[in-house]
């Protein structure tokens, strides 16, 4: 049954129900890791992953069987301001090489035995230049925030957000922008790889974008609606469907971090059950990541999307698993532990 008034309220009157991580887990988890034959903190950020887990899976022996890396793919309107190096055709050619096995990411997650699910949405019907107008209607974003949130139904006990979308990075600069402010150049980058026309063209957009719509700015939901896209309003559905259902969730880069930004906006709490997989050199990301209060997994230079980075951090996340399942305790390998 619908909740009454505007779209967007039946989204907030979500965020009270958010749980917080298991107690009783957390308690039993940094109990057998004190009892694992090595000193104290010796596997570093393992650890925390370890408890990360466990704190949201609600298990004294947190898993990393069944990850899940979910990949949305949506167009947008604003690349006709020729802000990316590529034709908005390349989405949908990217959508039909990831269902066919040949992208980086589907290497990857083979690697790690994770699945792949990648939705598309209306790449047909481009959310419109945000330059122009808002880039969706309230009830068409958050029809597709519902459709995020549903994406995670299927269960995993991990999940890995990316996105595929020319010129969203463009959209995501001005998400930036308008919810942290400085200079539009402060936050757009290269992105697909633009010359320098291209990124004062990028940078041209975002401002004409957050000028026009700046008097609605002050709600982060507006801000998604106005200056968003299809796929990262789906990922904002889904870090927070993943929060309710209680699985850890790891955010890919640049753009899905400004998913992220928006429900951090409306509730810094709301990205607990997240960890950043790794930092981009894409435009502002490290800032991005600074200002949510997230330390990646992982520096590698990337910044291709598609979900490749939360893939690749899915390595640490099963060692950090494996390592807690696994080891031997200092009593049943018959290890004399550290003096008292």
């Amino acid at each position: 049954m619908s909740l009454p008034g505007r779209p967007f309220d039946d989204f907030r009157a979500l965020l009270p129900l958010m749980p917080e991580p298991d107690p009783v887990a957390l308690a039993a988890v940094r109990k057998r890791d004190a009892e694992l034959t090595k000193p104290a903190g010796s596997l570093g950020r393992l650890e925390e992953i370890a408890e990360w887990l466990a704190g949201w899976q609600s298990k004294a022996t947190p898993t990393c069987d069944t990850p899940l890396i979910a990949v949305f793919a949506g167009n947008h309107g604003v690349a006709a301001h020729g802000v990316s190096a590529y034709p908005t055709s390349v989405t949908a050619a990217m959508v039909a090489n990831f269902r066919n096995g040949g992208a980086a990411v589907n290497q990857i997650c083979a690697s790690f035995g994770a699945g792949l699910r990648v939705f598309e949405l209306a790449l047909e019907v481009p959310a419109r230049d945000f330059t122009q107008g808002a880039a969706m209607e309230e009830q068409e974003c958050m029809a597709t925030i519902a459709f995020g949130m549903e994406a995670v139904a299927a269960g995993c006990d991990v999940l890995g957000l990316g996105e595929m979308g020319i010129a969203n990075t463009t959209s995501a600069a001005a998400i930036y922008h308008a919810l942290y402010g400085g200079s539009a150049a402060d936050w757009v980058g290269r992105g697909t790889g633009v010359d320098d026309a291209g990124l004062a063209r990028k940078i041209a957009a975002v401002e004409a974008g957050v000028a026009l719509h700046r008097a609605h700015l002050d709600d982060p939901l507006e801000v998604l609606r106005r200056l968003g896209g299809r796929e990262i309003a789906a990922m904002a559905g889904a870090i927070l469907a993943a929060r309710l259902t209680r699985i850890p969730t790891l955010l890919d880069g640049y753009v899905a971090c400004a998913a992220a930004a928006v429900l951090h906006a409306l509730d810094p709490s709301t990205l607990d059950h997240c960890m950043a997989a790794h930092l981009s050199p894409e435009g502002a990301h490290g800032e991005a990541l600074r200002r949510l209060d997230k330390r990646p997994l992982l520096d590698m230079g990337m910044r291709l999307g598609e979900g490749s980075g939360a893939a690749l951090a899915l390595g640490l996340v099963k060692a950090a698993a494996n390592c807690h399942a696994g080891m031997a305790t200092f009593a049943s390998a018959q290890v004399e532990g550290k003096n008292a």
